[in-house]
């Protein structure tokens, strides 16, 4: 029988948040737990440094500069005063493989790639079931005055004139754990894009962290991993329950690095240059679980590199299916059943970019080297800053003049990474900076 398919992801959650990621200041047993029972990843990357071009990367298999939606925000077209760019009808997304082979799908939180009656919403993308927000920006607060279900408009009065009586965020666990319920019998695929957690800083209460001498953001920061972990075992739980633990595999990351690095409290970026929006480390290198009792080992380290885009070939090979694209990732289900990935895999280039945040800037993984293009008005022309990852995790030193060779590799790697974007062309200047 096909696997039930759970992919948990959160939204600025930090690399090193978590106690099995070296976190010491926030208590996840649930998560440490399903390490225990799992496979936990030192170097798997986002999709993009912030929210959307990542989800886009996750959902189609494409890395940024191939993919529909590269920004936040459109540079040219897109839809509303925000410039949003929904994906189109030919943008195949993980969601519509499940559903070709027998799945029922779901999904629950933020979406990002589709305003409302536009082709992107989650229902003409695959999903049977949606219900959360649509649009970024009203992610923004826990308690929206509407939420969408499916493609229909859900008011909520509770909320309305800034009062804040549905934390729509525990809706959303409600949702995912009925689905669980409903659909027991699988296969299903359950997509968990979750808000938290990203500002603004706000929950029912921040219990344990209360009496903490902390600013009220850390301590509601604090408190939203420590809820992440609570429904995480919520869902743990219930899939034990209903004795299809074996059945189900999960996939726990984040969409980009933290928003912050709260450094002196929680570290969130630990050994990291960076955080959310950059091209280093700490904006793209995510934790990653990735759990399947009986057929995962338990409690394995992996350095094996990889991304977002190899998500959706890697559900191709656990199919059995052959994709109607062809993705810029490669499967890890070798390296998930214990297994040597192939030598491409070792020798491959893991490629970002971004349009927003300071101008067009790139990003490339090659073995262990990381090259980073920063943004100034040379555009393309700018030289690669270099790093050696493995011996300068923190992104410390470029050392491009003395490795000439590795720069050149990846120049002619760069001039056919990407393809031209209608909504993205480099040069213009993004309304959003």
């Amino acid at each position: 029988m096909k696997p039930n398919v759970i992919f948990i992801l959160c939204d600025d959650l930090g690399y090193t948040d978590l106690g099995c990621y070296g976190g010491t200041t926030i208590p996840t047993p649930n998560l440490d737990t399903l390490v225990a029972g799992g496979m936990r990843f030192t170097q798997c990357y986002t999709g993009s440094s912030i929210c959307a071009p990542s989800r886009c990367v996750l959902n189609t298999g494409l890395h940024s500069g191939h993919c529909r939606v590269r920004d936040n925000f459109g540079i040219v077209g897109g839809v509303g005063d925000q410039k949003r760019v929904p994906l189109e009808p030919d943008d195949f997304t993980v969601a519509e493989l499940f559903k070709s082979v027998g799945y029922t799908t779901g999904m629950t939180g933020k979406w990002g790639l589709g305003e409302p009656d536009t082709t992107g919403v989650p229902n003409r993308k695959g999903f049977d079931e949606w219900f959360g927000y649509l649009n970024q920006r009203r992610a923004h607060t826990y308690y929206p005055d509407f939420i969408w279900r499916n493609e229909e408009k859900i008011e909520l009065p509770e909320n309305e004139d800034e009062k804040k009586e549905r934390y729509i965020h525990d809706e959303f666990v409600d949702f995912a754990l009925d689905f669980i319920r409903d659909n027991k019998g699988g296969p299903f695929y359950l997509h968990i894009p979750w808000t938290l957690p990203h500002g603004k800083y706000e929950i029912p209460s921040v219990g344990e962290f209360a009496d903490r001498e902390w600013t009220d953001d850390e301590k509601v920061y604090a408190a939203m991993v420590t809820k992440i972990d609570s429904q995480v075992g919520q869902i743990v739980d219930l899939l034990a329950e209903l004795g299809i633990s074996e059945q189900t595999l999960i996939f726990f990351g984040s969409d980009h690095g933290s928003a912050r690095r709260w450094e002196g409290v929680f570290d969130s970026c630990g050994p990291l240059r960076g955080c959310k929006g950059d091209m280093y480390e700490g904006g793209l290198r995510t934790p990653m679980i990735v759990s399947w009792p009986g057929t995962i080992s338990g409690n394995v380290v992996s350095e094996q590199v990889w991304y977002y885009a190899d998500f959706m070939p890697t559900v191709a090979e656990i199919l059995g299916e052959e994709l109607p694209i062809k993705p810029d990732g490669v499967s890890i289900l070798p390296t998930l059943l214990g297994e040597d990935q192939t030598e491409d895999t070792a020798n491959r280039f893991l490629y970002w970019e971004r349009h927003a945040g300071g101008g067009f800037k790139q990003a490339v993984r090659w073995r262990h080297w990381k090259a980073v293009r920063p943004p100034t008005d040379r555009l393309l022309d700018e030289p690669l800053e270099l790093y050696d990852l493995e011996t300068d995790l923190g992104e410390t030193t470029d050392v491009a003049d003395q490795h000439t060779e590795v720069i050149a590799e990846i120049q002619t790697y760069l001039e056919e990474a990407r393809t031209p974007s209608k909504n993205y062309p480099i040069g213009v200047k993004s309304t959003y900076g």
